[in-house]
């Protein structure tokens, strides 16, 4: 997450530049379009996940969770995130190892090694 964040955040930056204005809604819109786009596509990963071995799949049939429910995904991290990182945390002793986000959306994160990437 930190890697993505980071990703996201340069991105961000150069809107910023450009106009000050244009920092926060850029910032969003990046990050919503970037994990929409990569954890939704035929991979499953964003730069990060990549990196550290894992990827995002459906929780029912183990492919790729599409754009549409990438998107549900990412807005869910919202939630997870805003009542007191209590969504991230959930997966902690959740029976199927799922996140709020995860659970809205119908997705799990695997590690590649066990569900590698086509």
């Amino acid at each position: 997450m930190f890697i993505d964040g980071f990703l996201i955040w340069l991105v961000a930056i150069v809107f910023a530049v450009i106009e000050p204005a244009l920092y926060r809604p850029a910032f969003w819109l990046v990050a919503i379009a970037y994990y929409t786009l990569l954890e939704g596509g035929a991979r499953g990963q964003t730069v990060g996940k990549r990196l550290i071995g894992i990827r995002v799949i459906d929780l029912a049939r183990g492919g790729p969770i599409g754009y549409g429910r990438a998107f549900v995904r990412t807005i869910g991290r919202a939630l997870s995130f805003f009542v007191f990182g209590l969504g991230y945390l959930w997966m902690l002793w959740d029976r199927e190892k799922q996140t709020w986000h995860d659970k809205l959306a119908g997705s799990i994160v695997v590690p590649t090694s066990a569900y590698p990437v086509d």
